[in-house]
C-alpha cells in the first residue's frame, strides 16, 4: 500500500517554499517515513526548528511544531522534554543554526544526553540569508562574506557532538532516502542525545559559486566526500581527508539519560535525600 503522506503533512502549506531540487523536500519525507516506522502517535511528537531554510520543517508537519528564534532550537526543546519526558521531540536546524550562533547549544545538549532527536540539516552554508560562511563551508569555497575563499578551518559537526558526550551519532546524506530513514529510525528508538548529521544540497546559494550551478553537481560533490563507515575507515589516514564516514558512528545505549536524572532529583527532593547514581 503507497504511502500516505497527506497524514503527516499540513496540506495545507503545500507546494513548500524551498527551492527547486533542494535536498529538504527528500529529507522532510525521510523524517515523516520514520516517524511512521517508529509507530509514533503524531499526537505525542513535537517538531521544533529554527531559522534557516530548515527552519521551514515545522511548518509543513502535521504535528505539535515550535518555530523558534535563530540557534535556540535545543533550549525550547530541552525545556518541552523537561516538561513532557513522554513525548517524542524531533529538532530540526542547519549548520549555521546548530553550529555557529547556537553551537554552544548543541555542545551542552549533548553532554547532557537528553532524550532528543537532533537532525542538523548541513548544506554547507547559509542558504537563507544569502550565502554567508557558516562553520562548515569547505575552505577556499567562495561566499557573499569570503569572496576570496573561505579561509575558515571547517567543523566535523559528529566529531564535536561524539566528544562531548551524544550517545547516538550518525551522518548520511539526502541521496539515499530509504537508507536515511533507516538511520533516522535508529535515533529515534535510542533513549538519549541523537544526533543525525544530513549532507544536503544548496546548488542556489553554494553551488552556482563553486562550479556546481545544477542541483546535480552538487549532489555530486557531496558523493564524492562522503564515504560509507566501513570503507572510510580502511583508508590511510592520508586518504581519509577531506571525506566523511556516513552511518552510525556512535551507539551508547547505557549512558544516564538526562531526564531520568531530573526524575531523581525531584524525588530526592521529596525525601530531603541526596541523589545515588
Amino acid at each position: 500500500m503507497a504511502f500516505n503522506y497527506d497524514e503527516y503533512l499540513r496540506t495545507d502549506k503545500m507546494p513548500t517554499l524551498w527551492c527547486w531540487g533542494c535536498g529538504d523536500g527528500v529529507i522532510l519525507k525521510s523524517i515523516i517515513r520514520a516517524i511512521e516506522k517508529t509507530g509514533w502517535s503524531m499526537d505525542d511528537v513535537c517538531v521544533v526548528s529554527g531559522i534557516g531554510c530548515s527552519g521551514r520543517t515545522s511548518s509543513y508537519i502535521n504535528c505539535n511544531t515550535v518555530h523558534t528564534t535563530h540557534g535556540r532550537t535545543l533550549a525550547f526543546a530541552t525545556g518541552i522534554k523537561l516538561a513532557n519526558p513522554e513525548k517524542k521531540v524531533i529538532v530540526v536546524g542547519g549548520d549555521g543554526d546548530g553550529l555557529a550562533i547556537g553551537g554552544n547549544h548543541t555542545i551542552h545538549a549533548s553532554r547532557r544526553n537528553i532524550d532528543l532527536n537532533y537532525i542538523i540539516i548541513n548544506n554547507f552554508i547559509y542558504g537563507l540569508t544569502n550565502s554567508q560562511t557558516s562553520p562548515t563551508t569547505p575552505q577556499g569555497m567562495w561566499t557573499v562574506t569570503m569572496s576570496k575563499g573561505n579561509i575558515d578551518p571547517t567543523f566535523d559537526a559528529c566529531k564535536l557532538v561524539e566528544a562531548a558526550g551524544a550517545s547516538f551519532v550518525a551522518r548520511e546524506t539526502m541521496l539515499d532516502p530509504k537508507k536515511l530513514e533507516r538511520i533516522l529510525v535508529k535515533g529515534f528508538q535510542h533513549t538519549g542525545f541523537s544526533f543525525i548529521e544530513v549532507f544536503s544540497n544548496c546548488h542556489v546559494n553554494l553551488g552556482r559559486k563553486n562550479k556546481m550551478a545544477t542541483a546535480m553537481a552538487n549532489l555530486e560533490w557531496i558523493k564524492s566526500i562522503s564515504v560509507g563507515k566501513a570503507k572510510f575507515e580502511k583508508l590511510e589516514p592520508e586518504e581519509q581527508v577531506g571525506k566523511f564516514p556516513l552511518g552510525i558512528l556512535k551507539h551508547d545505549a547505557d549512558a544516564a539519560e538526562y531526564c531520568e536524572s531530573y526524575e531523581k532529583v525531584k524525588e530526592a527532593n521529596k525525601t530531603n535525600t541526596m541523589i545515588q547514581f
